[in-house]
């Protein structure tokens, strides 16, 4: 096995702060996330996604989808409107309940949110500050082509909600019995007024959720059953098992709709923060939108004869949240390179394909191996600057692969594999390329 010529791999201790401006120009200058409308100054709290920073978060919504929908069969998908009728939100208690109090100083004019103080007087300058008032944060639009005749209407705060609307209509036509769940990914709305750190905490954002619902007998078996394997979906997925860790909700930080509740938090550069909640609704949710609507949302169980609302478990996971953990995870430097050590599973490119030099064939050669490889895989070709330049350049977007087409190629059609993190690089055939890359690359059950 030989080594790449990388000098010393051992990483340098960094300071978090500087991490996260290193990251966040990393993300814009190599097409991960880039600010919203910048040409016209930005949008504060509204995100783009490019190219790299797209395939990264698709591969991470693919695996939970793969994970916790077509790898089960008491799970099934949905994907509803972003609008729905206004009444949804007066019984889900967002109309009445959905605000944050609010300061502003009177000095500097600045504005905070009340549970972020930790003192009386403003942070950034001493100043005073005002009485606390309530801000809605909800997104209001109208829905209507008439002006005189529209009808005011919200962007959706969460996605569950639409879930416990169709729990009949799905438990209907997907031929479910309780015990199953629905699974959704989408985006929703919140008009935040402090959005801040990056992309975790933003106006306009994506949610991966699952309503489990089960017999209140057994919501206690479900709710630890849920909370295990949406922990061990993180590290599954490259999180480091030190940076992650469970946060229960003590009866003050509860819901109203909750009976339990336990955050799982990552360890960001600014601190402990949440990516997925896990929460015992009860039968809150059914049962308000069968008050309101006036529909009957209970179940009936045709073995026991049992005629009951189900309680449900809730898996709410912020997808940019967990794309902005996997990205400061993987994030390290050493000495001559910096590196996104991504998990294969995950990465957004999985190879890059480089001839040694832009002569003899050795192009072509290296050009019909990443289109071929492209039918399976996101590749990418790279022909310009020496070969240790390119293996760095594929490395700060955390390529996992890296093959290289040499004058060998040309005498016994071998190539040169490179693996990132060890540098290691090996000699294989060319047609055992997809075999080992997949491998890499692939869950397996």
């Amino acid at each position: 096995m030989g080594k790449g010529s990388s000098g010393d791999t051992k990483s340098q201790p960094q300071n978090k702060p500087d991490i996260m401006e290193k990251l966040v120009s990393l993300c814009k200058r190599r097409g991960f996330i880039f600010p919203s409308s910048q040409i016209y100054g930005g949008i504060n709290g509204l995100w783009d996604f490019g190219p790299l920073g797209t395939e990264l978060k698709r591969n991470v919504r693919d695996d939970w989808w793969l994970v916790n929908v077509r790898w089960r069969d008491d799970v099934v998908g949905m994907d509803t409107s972003i609008i729905t009728h206004p009444r949804v939100w007066q019984a889900s208690g967002h109309l009445d309940g959905f605000h944050d109090s609010l300061v502003d100083c009177k000095s500097c004019k600045q504005r905070f949110r009340v549970d972020q103080l930790e003192a009386k007087v403003c942070p950034a300058c001493g100043g005073e500050l005002t009485e606390p008032r309530k801000f809605h944060l909800m997104f209001r639009t109208q829905l209507g082509a008439v002006a005189e005749d529209t009808v005011e209407v919200y962007l959706r705060p969460e996605t569950c909600q639409s879930l416990f609307l169709n729990f009949k209509e799905i438990q209907s036509v997907a031929r479910m019995k309780v015990p199953f769940g629905i699974a959704q990914v989408g985006k929703s709305f919140r008009n935040e007024v402090t959005p801040r750190n990056f992309i975790f905490r933003s106006r306009e954002f994506e949610q991966m959720e699952i309503e489990f619902f089960c017999h209140p007998d057994e919501e206690g078996k479900w709710f630890d059953d849920w909370l295990a394997k949406r922990h061990q979906w993180f590290l599954d997925i490259g999180i480091k098992p030190e940076h992650m860790t469970r946060k229960p909700h003590d009866k003050k930080e509860l819901a109203h709709y909750a009976k339990k509740a336990v955050d799982l938090q990552y360890e960001f550069p600014f601190g402990w923060q949440e990516v997925e909640g896990i929460h015992n609704r009860g039968n809150f949710d059914l049962s308000q939108h069968t008050n309101f609507s006036g529909k009957d949302l209970s179940y009936f169980d045709e073995a026991t004869g049992q005629k009951f609302i189900p309680s449900c478990i809730e898996s709410s996971v912020g997808l940019d949240r967990t794309v902005l953990a996997v990205l400061c995870d993987a994030y390290d430097e050493e000495p001559e390179r910096v590196v996104l050590r991504f998990s294969p599973l995950i990465a957004p490119v999985k190879v890059g394909v480089f001839p040694l030099v832009k002569k003899d064939n050795l192009p072509e050669v290296a050009r019909k191996i990443e289109l071929a490889l492209r039918k399976k895989f996101v590749t990418v070709y790279d022909e310009s600057g020496s070969i240790g330049r390119r293996y760095r350049r594929q490395d700060e977007v955390g390529t996992p692969f890296g093959v290289t087409v040499d004058y060998q190629t040309l005498e016994d059609e071998t190539v040169t594999l490179r693996e990132r993190d060890s540098m290691e690089q090996r000699r294989l055939k060319i047609d055992e390329l997809p075999g080992v890359i997949e491998t890499a690359c692939t869950r397996q059950p």
